[in-house]
């Protein structure tokens, strides 16, 4: 008999991060606060001017100003948590904070996941049906498909969040990791726990494979539309738009699937703390620098803010 004694009025986890490498949390300390406060202003930048500069009031730019939003709530969501137990000796955070980060953090991955689908089903739409996009791609259209991203990953995290919370730990609050991730709360577990694992396969196949598979099918329509295209420059155009999403995909999916499509999670567990660490801090810092670099009407935007703030003064 499973003695879950004191479970439910757990107060607080440890979480315990990379204190196996105490000389490198300094480094870590610094690396990682440089990086977030990077993130802060590059995707916050992506919001204002895609909302300030009327040229991009376009479907495309709203759904990058989400993703922008996404990937600043994404990040919050565990980063200054992490930089404080990395300044100082103490690893804890509380029951109910555990649990919002854990909501956050499968929530908005879930959304993450939809929206780039839809991201490339706009995108599908403008090189696709170029005569009907305005129409297909309506004001209305487009904020339901956003509520629709909204609601079905929120309903994964509803699902998911407390079925995690509420396996017995047998008295263990020490969570190897430096958030509370759902891998890492299940493998404290003290029951066997492969019905869950199965649970989190199949839940992920819906909310993590299936817009993969949607995003790939649209980008096979978008190349053969593209190689069509006899103007060399229209080529580039669309290449330089849907490479920029197809790179944020590859980055964001590459660690989703390696972390959640394993039944079991066979990953290390200091390998599966990277990944989680790259895909919530490095991924959500270069995706403004993907968009930005690569896209002519985001530099344009930022230069025409810029020459009207430097004109003002």
């Amino acid at each position: 008999m499973v003695d879950s004694t004191n479970d439910s009025s757990q107060s607080h986890f440890i979480l315990l991060g990379f204190s196996d490498h105490p000389h490198l949390e300094r480094i870590f300390f610094v690396v990682i606060l440089i990086a977030y406060l990077l993130t802060l202003v590059g995707n916050t930048t992506i919001i204002l001017v895609s909302r300030l500069d009327p040229h991009l009031h376009t479907p495309m730019y709203f759904f990058l100003t989400q993703l922008s939003f996404l990937d600043l709530s994404f990040t919050t969501s565990s980063i200054p948590q992490f930089l404080y137990n990395l300044n100082g000796h103490d690893k804890t955070i509380s029951y109910t904070g555990c649990a919002i980060q854990l909501f956050l953090f499968l929530g908005l991955g879930g959304v993450e996941c939809l929206l780039l689908a839809v991201m490339a089903y706009d995108r599908f739409v403008a090189v696709c049906k170029p005569l009907h996009y305005i129409v297909i791609m309506n004001p209305r259209f487009c904020l339901g498909l956003v509520l629709v991203a909204w609601g079905c990953g929120v309903a994964n995290s509803l699902v998911m969040s407390p079925v995690t919370l509420q396996l017995p730990r047998c008295g263990h609050h020490s969570v190897d990791h430096f958030l509370c991730e759902m891998p890492a709360l299940i493998r404290m577990a003290c029951i066997n726990t492969v019905a869950i694992e199965d649970t989190v396969f199949v839940l992920a196949v819906g909310i993590v494979l299936s817009p993969l598979v949607f995003i790939l099918v649209s980008y096979s329509y978008i190349v053969r539309a593209v190689l069509q295209i006899q103007s060399t420059s229209g080529r580039q155009k669309v290449f330089n738009t849907c490479g920029s999403h197809l790179t944020v995909v590859s980055l964001f999916y590459g660690n989703i699937i390696y972390m959640y499509m394993q039944p079991g999670n066979s990953s290390s567990q200091d390998q599966g703390k990277f990944l989680t660490l790259f895909y919530n801090i490095v991924t959500p810092l270069l995706n403004p620098v993907i968009y930005t670099l690569r896209n002519k009407e985001v530099k344009g935007a930022l230069k025409r803010l810029l020459g009207k703030v430097l004109s003002s003064r």
